[in-house]
C-alpha cells in the first residue's frame, strides 16, 4: 500500500484508484462460506482480523479508520456467526466482498497521510451488474449513467479510492465479477470516465516473452497490441485478466502493467497501435486441459451435426477453445483449471446427452501452449521456422490458422514445461 501510495503521490494525473483485498483474505472469505462450523467460520475471521489490524498498526492516525474497519469487521461477523445456516448465492458475494470494502477503507487513510486528499468511494453505487452471483456481468450503459452522475463530480476534489471485484444489482443486492475481477473493474470504470490510461500495479515488471517461472530467458515485453495481449490473456498469460482488455479496446484506452514493487523498472503498454509486430511475441501456457473427441460416420456429406453439438455445448454453458475437425470427427477443448463441482457436473450431462448420437473419447492430463505473434497464418517464413522447431515435439492436437495471432496445440501435461522452454530458445533466443 505504501508503494502504491508513492505511485498515487508521483502521478497527479491519477484520479480513481481500484483495489483489491488484502494478500489473503479473499481465501478466508471464501472459507467462511464453505465452512459449516461456526467455530470454523469464526477461525477465518480471526484471520482476517490479524491481518486488517497488522496493517491499522503501521498507520499514525488510527481513529477514524479504525471505526470504518470495525464497523465492516462486526457486519462480517454478524453473517459468519449464524449458526446451521446454508449461505445462499447472494450471501457468498456479500460476504466475499468484505476484502476489497476493507483495503479500499485502508489504503484511503495511507494516502490522506500522505496529504493525498482522497476519499474512500462504495463501487456498488455505480458498478451494476445482473444477478449471476459469483460471476456478474456488468451493465455497461448503467455503469455510465451512474459514474457521471455519482463519481465523476468528485474527481476534481480528490482521489478516488474504490473496491475492485465487487458491484451490485437492480436490487442494490451485492454481486461479484469472479476472481480477477479487479483489474476488469479498473477497466469498466475507466472506459464510463472516458479515461486515458488503465494503469495495473502487480507484482512483475509487465508481461513477458514467457511466464518467467518457467524459464530464466524469459523478458518484458516494453509493448504489445491489443490483440496479442487479448490471446495471451486468453491462453494463460495471468498476469492480465481476459476480460480487462474488453473495455479498453472499446474505447481504445492505452493500459500499463508494471510492479508496485519495482515502479521505476517500466513495464508493459497494451495499445491499438505499436511500433512493432514481431512475428513471435510470447508463449503462453495453460495447464488441466481435456479434449474431447466426437466421432460419428453421420457426420460424413451431412449437415446439422456440428450445430447438434454445439446446442448441447450452449444450453449447458460449457465454453470451447479449441475445435478441429475431420471427415466424421470433431475434437474439441475444455479448459479444467479451477473447474468447479457444479461445472464438471454440467460436463457429465452434456456428455451423456452427445453419447446419445456418437463415440465421445475424453482425455485429460493436457497442456495447452498457444505462440502468440503476428501474421502466422500467411507468411511461409514464419511458419516454416515454427514448425521445424514443432516437429521435435510431440503434440496431440493442432489448432492453426483460425487466427493470424496464435498457433495452439496440446501437449501431455508433464512435457509442456520443457515445451515451453524449448520453444522458447528457438524462436527468442536472438
Amino acid at each position: 500500500m505504501s508503494r502504491c501510495a508513492d505511485i498515487v503521490l508521483s502521478q497527479p494525473a491519477i484520479r480513481v484508484v481500484v483495489v483489491s483485498a488484502c494478500t489473503g483474505v479473499t481465501n478466508l472469505l471464501v472459507d467462511i462460506t464453505q465452512f459449516s462450523s461456526v467455530d470454523a467460520r469464526l477461525s477465518a475471521y480471526s484471520g482476517i482480523e490479524n491481518i486488517t489490524f497488522a496493517v491499522i498498526a503501521k498507520l499514525k492516525q488510527t481513529d477514524g479508520v479504525m471505526a470504518s474497519t470495525q464497523a465492516l469487521l462486526q457486519r462480517l461477523k454478524h453473517l459468519v456467526e449464524q449458526h446451521d445456516h446454508v449461505y445462499s448465492a447472494a450471501e457468498k458475494d456479500e460476504i466475499v466482498s468484505f476484502g476489497e470494502r476493507l483495503s479500499s477503507v485502508l489504503f484511503s487513510q495511507v494516502l490522506l497521510e500522505r496529504n493525498i486528499a482522497a476519499c474512500c468511494f462504495d463501487v456498488r453505487q455505480v458498478m451494476r451488474t445482473d444477478s449471476h452471483f459469483g460471476k456478474a456481468e456488468p451493465n455497461i450503459k448503467a455503469i455510465k449513467v451512474l459514474c457521471l452522475e455519482k463519481l465523476t463530480p468528485l474527481l476534481a476534489e480528490s482521489v478516488v479510492v474504490t473496491q475492485g471485484f465487487v458491484g451490485a444489482n437492480e436490487l442494490d443486492q451485492t454481486t461479484t465479477l469472479g476472481r480477477g475481477g479487479s483489474d476488469y473493474s479498473a477497466a469498466l470504470l475507466a472506459e464510463a470516465l472516458a479515461a486515458d490510461v488503465v494503469q495495473i500495479w502487480t507484482d512483475v515488471v509487465g508481461i513477458f516473452t514467457t511466464d518467467p517461472r518457467l524459464t530464466e530467458h524469459a523478458r518484458c515485453i516494453k509493448e504489445i497490441s491489443f490483440d496479442e495481449a487479448a490471446e495471451m490473456a486468453t491462453f494463460g498469460a495471468r498476469v492480465i485478466h481476459p476480460a480487462t482488455l474488453l473495455p479498453a479496446i472499446r474505447q481504445n484506452i492505452a493500459v500499463f502493467v508494471g510492479s508496485s514493487r519495482e515502479p521505476e523498472s517500466g513495464g508493459t503498454w497494451i495499445a491499438k497501435e505499436v511500433a512493432e509486430r514481431p512475428a513471435y511475441r510470447a508463449i503462453a501456457l495453460r495447464k488441466s486441459q481435456t479434449l474431447i473427441t466426437l466421432k460419428s460416420p453421420e457426420m460424413l456429406h451431412a449437415a446439422g451435426f456440428l450445430t447438434r453439438v454445439f446446442d448441447i455445448l450452449s444450453r449447458h454453458e460449457i465454453s470451447i477453445d479449441l475445435v478441429t475437425t475431420s471427415e466424421i470427427s470433431v475434437a474439441l477443448t475444455l479448459d479444467q483449471g479451477g473447474m468447479t463441482t457444479a461445472f464438471s457436473s454440467d460436463i457429465d450431462l452434456a456428455l451423456f446427452e452427445l453419447e446419445k448420437f456418437c463415440d465421445v473419447t475424453v482425455e485429460r492430463g493436457l497442456s495447452l501452449v498457444a505462440v502468440i505473434g503476428n501474421h502466422l497464418h500467411s507468411n511461409q517464413g514464419v511458419t516454416g521456422e515454427l514448425f521445424n522447431t514443432l516437429e521435435r515435439i510431440n503434440m496431440r492436437l493442432i489448432c492453426h490458422g483460425a487466427s493470424k495471432h496464435n498457433l495452439c496445440f496440446l501437449v501431455q501435461d508433464t512435457e509442456a514445461v520443457d515445451v515451453v522452454k524449448q520453444l522458447h530458445q528457438s524462436l527468442f533466443a536472438a
